[in-house]
């Protein structure tokens, strides 16, 4: 369902031809509602990705938490931005500031999903130099420094399928240690191919459901999510809020009951007291990315301040 058009080169991670300039207009609050699978088809049949090896080290990550008494925790960092020392030293500093996962954004020219915040980083990112060979690099430090940590890169459909199946893209992110992938507008009604190049290489697929998505729709891509079921907390795009939705309570409760997979939330999340919140509605695991961007500051260097707070939202997840 992807809008954009395809590079000529699947390797390059940036897409369309430049870069989102910083500020450009956040996309409509429908976006997120149609990435998630919240329209279109119902054509859901498929085998998944949750039996791969990449799925089964995510589920670990998330049965260590629940062991503790706790939600997983999941902060996200956005590779290359500002530099690729400065993002290999922000991943470092939130592992070991308490996080069970951490999401890796692949910089990108067109990110629909992305808020204002999320935007101005990639860009600053693009406008540094940061490339997919990069972005498989950091991975791959990553990975070595932290080995126990299972890495799940956040990236879009133009990134990693190019016009083709996505192997080649795929099988460079496993070898550099990443347990899953979130391709941000991939459903599964396109997903099949992808999740069959995923099973023969251990990569667990992790799809989005919405606040829009249709009970029916959601138990159906609950099913077919590998690792664990990505629950967008709201309509709209990225980026912290104040407070969550009301109805963010209902919308766990109703996913988690429909999903064989943790389900994790984010999109807004951005205080200890939204982890709570989550946390006491029964998140298994909590998704914080805007937030942590903004606490490295202007220049995106504050490590210490994005290492704060990891730890102050990693305190909030005790049941």
């Amino acid at each position: 369902m992807t809008a954009q058009t395809l590079p000529s080169n699947p390797i390059d991670s940036r897409g369309a031809a430049a870069p989102t300039p910083t500020g450009a207009a956040a996309p409509t609050p429908r976006a997120v509602a149609n990435v998630a699978g919240a329209v279109g088809g119902n054509d859901t049949a498929g085998a998944g990705t949750n039996d791969t090896a990449g799925a089964k080290r995510i589920a670990a990550a998330f049965g260590r938490a629940a062991g503790q008494g706790r939600a997983a925790l999941i902060p996200y960092v956005v590779a290359g931005y500002p530099d690729h020392a400065t993002s290999l030293a922000a991943a470092l500093a939130a592992a070991d500031a308490g996080a069970d996962l951490l999401e890796i954004g692949l910089p990108y020219s067109d990110p629909l999903a992305d808020g204002a915040t999320l935007q101005r980083a990639t860009t600053a990112a693009l406008r540094a130099g940061a490339t997919l060979d990069g972005s498989v690099a950091l991975l791959r430090e990553i990975a070595a420094a932290r080995p126990d940590l299972p890495l799940v890169p956040m990236c879009y459909a133009n990134q990693i399928l190019g016009g083709g199946d996505g192997r080649a893209v795929a099988t460079r992110l496993v070898e550099a240690g990443a347990s899953g992938v979130i391709v941000a507008d991939l459903t599964p009604d396109e997903g099949s191919q992808f999740e069959a190049v995923a099973r023969d290489i251990g990569l667990a697929v992790v799809y989005l459901i919405a606040p829009t998505t249709t009970a029916a729709r959601r138990a159906a891509v609950a099913r077919r999510s590998g690792g664990f079921l990505y629950c967008v907390s709201l309509v709209g795009v990225t980026g912290a809020r104040a407070s969550l939705p009301p109805s963010v309570r209902g919308l766990v409760a109703s996913a988690r009951a429909d999903s064989p997979v943790p389900v994790a939330v984010g999109f807004g999340v951005s205080r200890p007291a939204h982890v709570r919140l989550l946390v006491g509605a029964g998140a298994d695991g909590v998704i914080v990315a805007s937030a942590l961007v903004d606490a490295l500051g202007p220049d995106g260097r504050d490590v210490a301040a994005l290492a704060a707070l990891v730890a102050e939202l990693r305190a909030a997840t005790l049941r």
